[in-house]
């Protein structure tokens, strides 16, 4: 039997069409290599067996593009009768069930996913490394001292881990792109509004968007081509694609005009040599393959009151979420029940006046255009950059109470920025340090063009294969 830890979801999907392998034999594999091999990783929180298995068993799986195939759906995403916790302790403590399937886990069902389990993340998805206390850090399977990076470290290390092809993942400042890059894997954030948030709508400002991680771009744009689209009540949609993103797979991306940025553009932070050097070499690959490519990036990315601006619109968001929360356990959370790192968080939030609130959201409207012209009128088509400013780190440098925060400023220079726009961002595992580290390398589009990061991003996975690469921990 084909190596089923090994395959995309589109190579197992195909499998179980043609009638080589039978869904049950399929999530009975997965549940196994779960079983196996995350108790090294920690990356799965909640168990799904048994409900999986019945959904399979009764033989009534919908018959979309990928029926029968296992999937992991990350602890931020409501699934009907299941543990929703999102990282918190108050969460976990109180046994709190969600009521309702989201509309993404509606889309990922109907297309023919089974959920075999929720994913690690860091606490309501505060970090970029995923550590809770609620669970437990997850581990890298590259190396299990570290990060798995976040907020969907739990989804990227179970994917890179060969427990399933496909695990779901939302971004709201990295948190698709940065744990793809720090595990090896796929991590597509798509245009703002392509993916409904509802029906919660808890989107913080526009900056969150749903989709998942996966081994292959094929996989990344078959499943956006299920997620995507408009929903009763959304207030913001992306444009309809000319054409079904899997069609993209493959085509001829044409000679693309493409920026180079190998430095950090938020602060007076040296670039980390491994990630300059990833960014060098993909910039070298794209020549080779005849694109034009130059040293240019949007200066404004680097404005300096761009953390303030975010940071204020977070905090906030975060406060109506404690509330949201509080609604639903019929009691207030109170901020120390936060993690020690997180209690700012909300006390930030709530001293921000309603005036400071909307003053940061045009800013943010402003710093929109001034990025995109680099697109609409400098004529650029691509961004390319590191995900992040540093290979994966040890657990614990990032959550350390003295030196954490300004670590994790030091490192996050490149994806916030592009929740910000809403542009479409895709993280990609074309480097390896020295001590066998992937490092991810980011390609940006302009808003609404997931099409052309897909075409360019198959002809890297092509020219530049990573599916043959396995971490030590392996399914």
């Amino acid at each position: 039997m084909t190596d089923l830890a090994s395959i995309d979801a589109c190579a197992t999907a195909k499998l179980v069409r043609d009638g080589e392998v039978s869904p049950t034999e399929v999530i009975d594999q997965a549940i196994a290599r779960i079983e196996s091999v995350n108790p090294q990783l920690n990356a799965v929180v909640h168990e799904r067996f048994d409900r999986a298995r019945t959904e399979t068993a009764e033989g009534s799986l919908p018959d979309g593009p990928f029926r029968g195939v296992p999937l992991l759906l990350k602890d931020a995403c409501p699934s009907a009768g299941d543990p929703y916790t999102c990282g918190a302790r108050f969460l976990r403590e109180a046994g709190y069930v969600a009521d309702h399937d989201a509309y993404v886990t509606a889309k990922l069902r109907a297309a023919g996913f089974v959920i075999v389990g929720r994913t690690n993340m860091p606490e309501l998805g505060l970090s970029i490394t995923t550590e809770p206390l609620a669970f437990g850090p997850a581990r890298n399977p590259w190396n299990l001292g570290c990060s798995t990076g976040g907020s969907s470290g739990g989804s990227a290390a179970a994917v890179a881990a060969g427990l399933v092809p496909v695990a779901h993942g939302i971004d709201g400042g990295g948190s698709i792109r940065i744990p793809a890059a720090h595990c090896g894997v796929v991590g597509l954030k798509p245009s703002r509004g392509r993916v409904s948030y509802g029906p919660d709508h808890l989107d913080y400002s526009g900056f969150i968007i749903d989709h998942a991680i996966t081994r292959s771009v094929r996989d990344s744009a078959t499943v956006l081509d299920y997620l995507e689209g408009w929903m009763p009540g959304d207030p913001y949609t992306a444009p309809p694609p000319p054409r079904p993103f899997a069609a993209e797979v493959g085509a001829t991306p044409g000679r693309l005009r493409v920026g180079l940025l190998q430095r950090p553009p938020l602060a007076d932070t040296a670039a980390d040599p491994d990630c300059a050097a990833a960014v060098k070499a993909t910039g070298q690959v794209l020549e080779s393959l005849g694109h034009a490519v130059e040293q240019s990036y949007p200066v404004a990315l680097g404005a300096p009151e761009f953390i303030e601006h975010y940071s204020i619109l977070v905090s906030v968001e975060l406060v109506a979420l404690l509330d949201e929360f509080s609604t639903l356990l019929g009691r207030t959370v109170r901020d120390d029940e936060l993690e020690p790192n997180n209690q700012v968080v909300p006390v930030l939030g709530r001293a921000a006046t309603p005036s400071q609130y909307l003053a940061s959201r045009r800013w943010m409207d402003r710093l929109t255009r001034r990025i995109a012209a680099w697109w609409a009128d400098d004529g650029f088509d691509v961004l390319v950059s590191p995900v992040l400013n540093g290979p994966p780190p040890p657990i614990g440098w990032l959550t350390d109470p003295t030196d954490g925060y300004s670590r994790l400023l030091s490192a996050l220079q490149y994806t916030p920025q592009f929740n910000a726009t809403g542009q479409p961002a895709l993280s990609l595992p074309l480097y390896w340090t020295s001590k066998d580290l992937p490092i991810g390398v980011q390609l940006v589009a302009a808003y609404g063009r997931e099409d052309v990061l897909i075409r360019l991003g198959t002809q890297l996975e092509q020219t530049q294969p990573w599916d043959q690469r396995r971490p030590p921990v392996h399914g």
